[in-house]
């Protein structure tokens, strides 16, 4: 059973960093799309960053939101993925979650498709104070 779990969310001022990390079991990276959302109070969960395992299977991108300031790494475990966050806003605050989809689906050059994402952390809660 595929498994991924967040963790490293938490409270900063806006201008700080934070560092998620997902981790995953149950599967192997190379045959998948991880990818990071997230998800305000009231609003609907969005897509932040996706990478494929290999360039040649597909791009990374990055919401236009967070372009210059997230940045998505591959772990020294071949299960980890880690999420950057730099130069936080306070609109940033949102329950993150990395999630998982097949291989040439879900991380396209044109944006990020959530529904193509078929299981899901529990999520870690980032907010950022003004």
């Amino acid at each position: 059973e595929a498994q991924l779990v967040e963790s490293g969310g938490g409270f900063v001022q806006a201008g700080g960093s934070l560092r998620l990390s997902c981790a995953w079991s149950g599967f192997t990276f190379a045959d998948y799309v991880i990818g990071w959302f997230r998800q305000a109070p009231g609003k609907e969960r969005e897509g932040v960053v996706c990478m494929s395992s290999r360039v040649s299977k597909g791009p990374t991108v990055y919401a236009d939101s967070v372009k210059g300031r997230f940045t998505i790494t591959r772990g020294a475990a071949k299960n980890t993925m880690y999420l950057q966050m730099n130069s936080l806003k306070a609109e940033d605050t949102a329950v993150y979650y990395c999630a998982r989809a097949d291989s040439g689906y879900g991380c396209y050059e044109h944006g990020i498709n959530k529904y193509d994402f078929d299981h899901w952390g529990q999520g870690t809660q980032v907010t950022v104070s003004s």
